[in-house]
């Protein structure tokens, strides 16, 4: 099993920046990827950014420029670098990791997710 604690979520002005964090514990062999995913109330939960073990990554179109996705393999942390932060930023944000399929009963079948911290974005 895997465990995902984040941090850094906070109220900031809108130009502003924050870094968001997510560490990872446990069976963290498992993880193949992870990423962030956000939900604003009243929306659906959308991928913000993704990056695999190998450094690969991917943006949804919104935030590019804006946000930086990295992962530190050795500490088994995610970080989402927000920069320029807009009002429609304002959402609770998610990390995720996306599993291997070599062991789901070591893994599981359907990735984890952390408990989602709010961003707000005023003005």
């Amino acid at each position: 099993q895997v465990q995902l604690v984040e941090s850094g979520g906070e109220l900031v002005q809108a130009g502003g920046s924050l870094r968001l964090s997510c560490a990872a514990s446990g069976d963290t062999i498992c993880i193949a990827g992870m990423g962030w995913y956000r939900q604003a109330p009243g929306k659906e939960r959308e991928s913000v950014a993704a990056i695999a073990r190998t450094g690969t990554t991917a943006y949804i179109d919104s935030v590019k420029g804006r946000f930086t996705i990295s992962m530190d393999n050795a500490k088994n942390t995610l970080y989402l670098q927000m920069d320029s932060l807009k009002s429609e930023d304002t959402a609770v944000y998610y990390c995720h990791a996306d599993i291997y399929p070599y062991s789901t009963a070591r893994c599981g079948r359907n990735g984890y997710w952390g408990q989602g911290t709010q961003v707000t974005v005023s003005s």
